[in-house]
């Protein structure tokens, strides 16, 4: 079976592969690739509409050098989606990761692959409850690689980063000049709670994410929206405290995992949920609550519908 994976180019620091992509996006591909399945990639380098209308010929050519030899292609993104439906030789499974419903700048565009993808996957209920159903849809959550994301010794991760062993530490989840992750917010709360070191998740490479997620004392995600973000899942992998906002499907995600907090948008709550947090003062057992998560098991999910598609 083979496959043409569609999706942004993004900035990397990973010495996993050689694409510019979200890096969930490749481990999935590798945990299917496992089963058989042949990938290829097609990087859309800008977003907007106008690029993406620009964008169409180029897709098209490229199918037609490749004599549209492949079996399925797999859009990550609704606008994503709209795009590579602009063809219809090859079935279309379309993946919603959130912003592309969540954003209303994206939400018209995304409505477009609802109605002429094959199969149209939502990462979490909460994105698929926010759009009326037009055709096939599933939810499937994008896994974490249990190989990557791993608990380790707090002490000797903090000595690879360079970090005082006696020192407080948050790690924010997102890059701060993301306006939607709320980065004004952690930092006041950090400061009420008298946290000196908010460190952004921003140019690591995996091992080093590992790392961080074992040598902090809690993630911070204060997000004012979400659609089932990587990071909690790969803190839970960590069993690493957490203190989150209430959005996408994030509850159900660490489902009352001691040591883990849902906290609202005051920054007095948020800090006094840090507290609670540092107190706490020990790792979760978040890794055995999210072995569905693992993403041997979500490969086989999506590689079920891919041969059901190919079938049909």
């Amino acid at each position: 079976m083979r496959v043409l994976t569609v999706c942004r180019e993004i900035p990397s620091n990973s010495a996993l592969h050689n694409y510019s992509i979200a890096e969930f996006i490749y481990e999935q591909n590798q945990a299917l690739a496992t089963l058989g399945v042949l990938f290829d990639y097609y990087l859309i380098k800008s977003g907007g509409l106008k690029n993406y209308i620009k964008e169409m010929h180029k897709f098209d050519s490229y199918l037609i050098e490749k004599e549209y030899i492949y079996d399925i292609i797999h859009a990550h993104g609704g606008h994503i989606g709209s795009l590579v439906n602009t063809q219809r030789k090859i079935p279309v499974v379309t993946t919603y990761h959130g912003s592309d419903i969540n954003n209303p700048k994206n939400r018209l565009v995304s409505l477009t692959s609802l109605l002429f993808s094959k199969v149209n996957i939502f990462v979490s209920p909460e994105i698929f409850y926010k759009v009326k159903r037009i055709a096939r849809e599933i939810i499937i959550p994008c896994g974490v690689d249990f190989n990557n994301f791993m608990p380790l010794e707090k002490l000797e991760c903090r000595k690879k980063l360079g970090f005082k062993e006696s020192e407080k530490i948050i790690l924010f989840a997102g890059r701060q000049e993301r306006k939607e992750k709320n980065y004004n917010l952690a930092r006041e709360a950090a400061m009420i709670a008298n946290i000196d070191t908010l460190i952004e998740l921003k140019d690591y490479s995996r091992e080093e994410v590992n790392q961080l997620l074992n040598a902090c004392d809690l993630l911070l995600l204060t997000s004012i929206s979400e659609g089932s973000p990587q990071v909690i899942k790969e803190a839970m992998a960590c069993n690493c405290p957490i203190i989150t906002t209430d959005v996408g499907d994030i509850r159900e995600v660490i489902d009352e995992t001691d040591g883990c907090y849902i906290t609202s948008f005051e920054p007095e709550d948020i800090a006094e949920k840090i507290k609670l947090a540092l107190e706490f003062n020990r790792r979760t057992n978040g890794r055995e609550k999210i072995s569905h998560f693992d993403n041997k098991l979500i490969a086989k999910r999506v590689y079920k519908l891919y041969q059901q598609i190919v079938k049909d």
